[in-house]
């Protein structure tokens, strides 16, 4: 009963130390962020909920090869690690083009106060690409993959049962993608949107520069 008690207790620092650390990164500016902003601003909540659900079950790609010792071989393998990097920053740059080409809509949409899309969603978007929209670019953000290398091999203990990393990463899926929803409430609203509408392709210029200029850093980092 003792040993049991002292599991829990231990298991219960650890969780709280992941959990904790995932919030903060979740967070923080990157990738995902940028595209489920896009996404909201540009296409509107629903695009961008779907976008976020994708997200959040792409984490569990990450747990997967961190459970499985998959990480300590991408790891282990300078090759195989920038192989990974270069995907990542090659998808950073398509997404990131395609949205410096972003032009102006002339559509009645675009009037401030509506909660519209800001361009048809039609043609340019459907929930099969919204969904896979959020899932390769968090599969493929380097930032996710470091992220999750540094977490299996330092805060998880290689004793601690599959059962319990596996709560893990369900718990950090369930609370990347309520995130990413949240904020796609947030940006999608009336008075965000209302602010954003008239300068809404300037802004996804913006944020395509900004996925550009990661996937630049991420190359440079990758050969100097």
């Amino acid at each position: 009963m003792q040993d049991l008690l002292q599991n829990i207790a231990e298991y219960w620092q650890q969780f709280l130390l992941i959990a904790s650390a995932h919030l903060l990164a979740v967070m923080s500016p990157g990738p995902d962020f940028a595209i489920v902003m896009r996404q909201s601003l540009v296409f509107g909540k629903r695009f961008a909920i779907i976008t976020s659900l994708g997200i959040g079950l792409a984490i569990f790609v990450h747990v997967a090869y961190a459970v499985l010792g998959v990480g300590l071989l991408i790891q282990s393998t300078d090759w195989l690690f920038k192989l990974i990097q270069l995907a990542g920053a090659a998808y950073l740059i398509y997404i990131g083009y395609g949205a410096i080409q972003s032009q102006a809509s002339n559509s009645s949409a675009s009037k401030v106060g509506q909660s519209e899309p800001l361009v048809s969603t039609k043609k340019l978007m459907t929930d099969g690409k919204a969904f896979r929209l959020g899932f390769i670019t968090n599969v493929l953000n380097p930032k996710a993959t470091l992220f999750f290398l540094s977490l299996f091999t330092t805060l998880v203990d290689a004793t601690t049962p599959l059962a319990v990393q596996s709560f893990y990463g369900v718990w950090m899926a369930v609370i990347t993608a309520l995130w990413f929803v949240f904020l796609s409430y947030i940006l999608a609203s009336n008075k965000v949107r209302g602010f954003f509408s008239q300068f809404g392709h300037w802004i996804d210029r913006v944020l395509g520069g900004f996925l550009v200029a990661l996937a630049l850093f991420l190359l440079w980092s990758i050969f100097n």
